[in-house]
């Protein structure tokens, strides 16, 4: 299966551009960019008058996962393992993939909306590759993001190995990389969520995602290099300081 039976309007490279086509390298995006849970899909309404191209989990399907697993994965560690693998191919990773695809114009016009890379090395090459592109980066602390997780009930926010016991502070402390993530009072609180009504399997399944993600994509290395980008060209916003009205605003009135 190949990108272009995937993705609607889009295809992989070669032959040249038709007329009618361009490649996404060349075109004026507006990137979304941040990890998940940060709040994009707030930003993303608020750019709604524009095309919003395939998201980033079926751009990862078309061009990274599919080749290697026919039938999809659907673990988000695993899919980490695998755009982990393609990465170390291709360093502009998602943005690599992005830039590389031809896109019908009479589709995506000519300013398209893309959520969304993450990580230094994503944003890094996408800046100095596509001198045409555009970004709205968002932040949020990571425990956040798991509060955040935990209330939106995504299909795709899974991983194996959920379940877990009566102690999920020792869970906790036995995932691998989390030492690097939460610190010994943040795992207290994030131990203490069932109190809230949260299932233990569920908050330990959501700290798997925010633990195994960081292990791949430095949120603070991106923004701190898209800062250096100018207001014309990279917009940040943290949406905690910012509710979602106030995110909304501040978008519509850079885009």
């Amino acid at each position: 299966m190949t990108a272009s039976m995937t993705l609607p309007f889009l295809r992989t490279e070669p032959p040249p551009p038709a007329t009618f086509e361009a490649r996404l390298g060349d075109l004026a995006l507006t990137v979304l960019v941040g990890v998940t849970g940060v709040g994009k899909s707030t930003a993303l309404g608020a750019l709604g008058g524009e095309r919003v191209l395939p998201d980033r989990r079926r751009v990862t399907d078309a061009v990274m996962i599919l080749p290697h697993a026919p039938q999809g994965v659907a673990d988000r560690e695993e899919r980490f393992r695998l755009t982990a693998a393609y990465r170390q191919g291709h360093p502009g990773g998602m943005a690599q993939a992005l830039g590389s695809l031809v896109g019908d114009t009479r589709h995506w016009g000519q300013r398209p909306v893309f959520d969304g890379l993450r990580g230094l090395d994503e944003v890094q090459y996408a800046a100095t590759t596509y001198p045409a592109w555009r970004f709205v980066a968002l932040g949020a602390p990571d425990s956040v993001r798991v509060r955040r997780l935990l209330g939106r009930a995504d299909s795709f926010d899974r991983v194996k190995g959920g379940a877990t016991g009566t102690d999920l502070r020792a869970a906790l402390d036995a995932l691998t990389g989390i030492d690097s993530v939460f610190t010994p009072e943040q795992r207290d609180a994030l131990a203490a969520l069932p109190g809230e009504g949260f299932a233990p399997a569920d908050v330990l399944a959501k700290v798997r995602i925010v633990v195994s993600e960081r292990r791949n994509y430095d949120p603070a290395a991106a923004e701190a290099f898209l800062g250096t980008l100018g207001p014309q060209r990279a917009l940040l916003l943290d949406t905690v300081a910012l509710d979602a009205a106030q995110v909304g605003q501040a978008v519509r009135a850079w885009a």
